[in-house]
């Protein structure tokens, strides 16, 4: 099953839930694909101690699965974060690759 999942949260727990749940898909042999949206794409410099987001990163990425971030977005926080797609270590997308993501998979889960 391929299953999209969006982000468009910059709440660490909310992002923490949401690779949780991505990992879980991958470990269930999901074809699973993130694309970060908005806020979203805040979800390389957000992880705290108790959501540690760049462990949950890590591990979606070690097990196959899918990062995206929209150019845009990443582009319009630049100035704030300037390391912001280093960090993110993602291949940069947009509107219509998320589309295309989204009338191609199975299902669509948005955080």
């Amino acid at each position: 099953m391929k299953i999209a999942i969006i982000i468009s949260s910059n709440d660490s727990e909310t992002v923490w839930n949401a690779f949780r749940f991505a990992n879980t898909c991958l470990s269930n042999d999901c074809e699973v694909y993130v694309f970060l949206l908005g806020k979203g794409v805040e979800a390389g410099v957000i992880s705290t101690l108790q959501y540690d987001i760049d462990e949950r990163m890590s591990a979606f990425r070690s097990k196959g699965g899918t990062l995206i971030g929209c150019g845009v977005c990443c582009d319009s926080r630049m100035d704030e974060i300037p390391s912001l797609k280093e960090r993110l270590q993602c291949e940069t997308g947009s509107m219509q690759q998320l589309y295309d993501l989204v009338s191609e998979s199975d299902k669509i889960v948005s955080f």
